[in-house]
């Protein structure tokens, strides 16, 4: 297995504990917290495959997918409530998705030919997209679109720094992890300090 490949299934897991957790911190059953862990961990990578013509989409016939959403979940219903705040936990799951699956996202397009300017797009796609989703369906104001929040713009950093350190010849897993961890470090250092975009 690449190491491509453990980053997309790792952000996979991480964006399903994610969605598992929010579904926790509004009460949801086990079904519910299922759906919601898999629209997470599997909406932005079905939007980014359906614009690129991929075909089947990611998660089709991929038996880790399932295996690994059903594993979120049970995990999350095992642990006591009180073991970690709901929305630290969601929080921190969710920014090291956000790095995982931008690299992931990036790294496929550029593999089905699509140009690095798009890719990068894509990447933000496979990245925020799934959250997009479960936010609206749990009735909460996207992460993406709150103001204050520098999501999607710490992706873009992220991704756009990978592919410029694509051409450089650097070692090809130290672009990834580098990269992965500049997306989570945004995220992560925008929200202590309160970065924000310009109001417009």
């Amino acid at each position: 297995m690449k190491l491509i490949d453990i980053i997309a299934y790792t952000g996979t897991f991480v964006f399903a504990m994610t969605g598992a957790l929010k579904a926790r911190s509004h009460r949801m059953d086990v079904f519910g917290a299922v759906v919601i862990a898999f629209v997470t961990a599997y909406g932005g990578g079905t939007m980014r495959d359906v614009l690129i013509g991929i075909r089947p989409v990611n998660w089709v016939n991929d038996n880790v997918a399932l295996c690994l959403v059903l594993g979120a979940v049970s995990i999350v219903s095992l642990v006591k409530k009180s073991f970690v705040p709901f929305r630290k936990a969601i929080f921190i799951t969710d920014a090291i998705g956000l790095g995982l699956f931008t690299i992931a996202g990036i790294e496929k397009c550029i593999h089905h030919d699509i140009n690095m300017i798009y890719a990068v797009v894509m990447g933000v796609i496979s990245a925020t997209f799934g959250g997009l989703l479960a936010d609206i369906l749990c009735n909460n104001v996207p992460d993406l679109l709150k103001r204050g929040e520098l999501y999607a713009t710490a992706s873009l950093i992220g991704g756009i720094i990978y592919v410029l350190l694509w051409r450089t010849g650097l070692s090809h897993e130290i672009n990834q992890l580098m990269s992965i961890c500049i997306v989570v470090s945004v995220r992560i250092i925008s929200k202590i300090k309160r970065l924000t975009l310009p109001d417009i």
